[in-house]
């Protein structure tokens, strides 16, 4: 490929990447948002520093769960299952967006 063709190709690349990301950034938008919420919440009902909360909130919403931070409160546990679900909801309307 010469030098001549690519820059088209390169073109049409950069716009599908944009309208790629302007078509998801709401949706990650909400994703991101949800977890840092219930993350904050989950913190605060564990009486966690808040980076102490956010680390468990990127670690668990990554799906790492190095295990070094765990809920022990009831309701605490009971708002990480919401918001597991939740991202789980928003995955599954992604993908099924992708087929129709």
């Amino acid at each position: 490929m010469n030098r001549a063709t690519s820059k088209p190709v390169r073109r049409r690349f950069f716009v599908a990447l944009a309208r790629a990301i302007h078509i998801a950034w709401p949706i990650l938008s909400v994703i991101l948002i949800t977890q840092v919420v219930l993350g904050l919440l989950i913190g605060f009902l564990e009486g966690w520093s808040v980076g102490d909360a956010l680390y468990f909130t990127f670690v668990i919403g990554l799906t790492i769960g190095y295990g070094d931070l765990v809920p022990r409160q009831a309701l605490a546990r009971a708002t990480g299952l919401i918001a597991g679900i939740a991202v789980y909801a928003l995955r599954m309307t992604l993908i099924e967006g992708d087929r129709g």
